[in-house]
């Protein structure tokens, strides 16, 4: 179980949650400050929840992630050490996608307009050649034999 605070919590019903993670089996159970920049964990021992001393390095047993508190903010590792995007750095993914499926949408539409512009810009030659070929034979010329 990882939760994050936010500033809505309180103390006594955060007692209360942990109580509840505790008589329910819960195997792991982290609380992140991200106003403190502070992980607690705690790790199901014995038959109860007991608290992890170090979490800064800590490798989750259940999760098999690593906890790294060094920087500015809580950084996550998979097992292979790559490290879990960011809310922010989610958010900014998510805005260049849509950036791109944005311009790739205007690049078909212009592609369906040069398409439509070219079927356009064929039929006009297609009749220029046709009324080209009754004029020549309201002339009396056969355009098959030019």
């Amino acid at each position: 179980m990882f939760e994050i605070l936010s500033p809505g919590n309180r103390p006594g019903e955060m007692t209360k949650k942990f109580e509840l993670y505790d008589r329910y089996g819960v195997e792991e159970y982290y609380l992140y400050d991200p106003d403190k920049v502070k992980l607690t964990g705690w790790r199901r021992r014995e038959g109860k929840l007991q608290s992890i001393d170090q979490m800064d390095g800590w490798v989750s047993p259940r999760l098999k992630v690593r906890f790294d508190l060094t920087g500015p903010e809580l950084q996550i590792f998979t097992e292979s050490g790559v490290r879990f995007l960011t809310y922010s750095e989610m958010a900014q993914r998510a805005e260049r996608e849509e950036q791109r499926a944005e311009l790739e949408r205007q690049l078909k539409e212009q592609e369906r307009q040069r398409a439509e512009q070219e079927r356009q810009l064929k039929e006009q030659a297609e009749a220029k050649i046709k009324m080209l070929y009754l004029r020549l034979q309201e002339l009396g010329i056969d355009p098959e034999q030019l």
